[in-house]
């Protein structure tokens, strides 16, 4: 009885451990698709960019990573190393396409955040950063998106929508138009009506004090906007 255990322990663990490695390579070669899609459409807009105060530049910060500073904005690009299955309750388990395979539910996840590119530059550690999306890549090399304004109406539809070099592009496009819409808030005056000695030499010598975008969401008080 125990041997038989032991089979099925290891068969499960032999099947799950290939799925989700297949998925984090699969998801791999996407990320490294998708920056050669950065640095290319990046070179592009660099050349047809005529102030050079403007800011358009791709860094390359290894395996699951990468940049682009865009304007006064800098998008963060991340691969999550591991492999994450949808929670029970997503909509998605309706669908035949997972209903027929539930191995068609475990998802690579690239993230994507925005901050402000002086919060990077100038070091500003307490500055904030927000996550305007994510891009869910399983299997068979179908996706959806969650995210902010364009970013979570589009490809929705994980049935159909495979990832191909346009929808990179205009992934990318769309991160571009959402980051550089929003611009600095005023920090309330509440908040910075006081400051101490230390303070103030910290300002002279870093401007670090703290700075917001909103990127879809409002100062508290106000009502939230999603």
């Amino acid at each position: 009885m125990i041997e038989k255990y032991r089979e099925e322990v290891l068969e499960i663990l032999h099947q799950k451990a290939a799925l989700k490695q297949d998925i984090h390579f699969d998801t791999l070669k996407v990320f490294d698709r998708f920056k050669e899609v950065m640095r290319e459409e990046v070179g592009i807009l660099r050349k047809k960019i005529t102030d050079q105060r403007v800011r358009m530049q791709y860094v390359d910060k290894g395996k699951f990573e990468s940049q682009i500073f865009v304007g006064s904005d800098m998008l963060f690009f991340h691969m999550h190393p591991n492999v994450f299955l949808l929670p029970d309750g997503h909509p998605f388990w309706k669908l035949d396409y997972l209903k027929e395979n539930p191995d068609n539910g475990y998802f690579g996840i690239i993230y994507i955040y925005n901050f402000l590119a002086q919060s990077v530059l100038q070091n500003r550690s307490e500055d904030p950063g927000y996550l305007i999306s994510r891009i869910f890549v399983n299997r068979e090399g179908h996706f959806f998106i969650e995210g902010h304004g364009l970013l979570g109406k589009e490809f929705k539809d994980v049935e159909k929508e495979v990832l191909s070099d346009d929808n990179l592009r205009t992934i990318l496009y769309r991160c571009f138009g959402f980051a550089t819409q929003f611009e600095l808030l005023t920090p309330p005056y509440e908040v910075m009506s006081e400051v101490n000695v230390h303070q103030i030499k910290e300002l002279s010598l870093s401007l670090r004090l703290k700075t917001e975008k909103r990127v879809g969401f409002r100062f508290a008080g106000e009502q939230q906007e999603l």
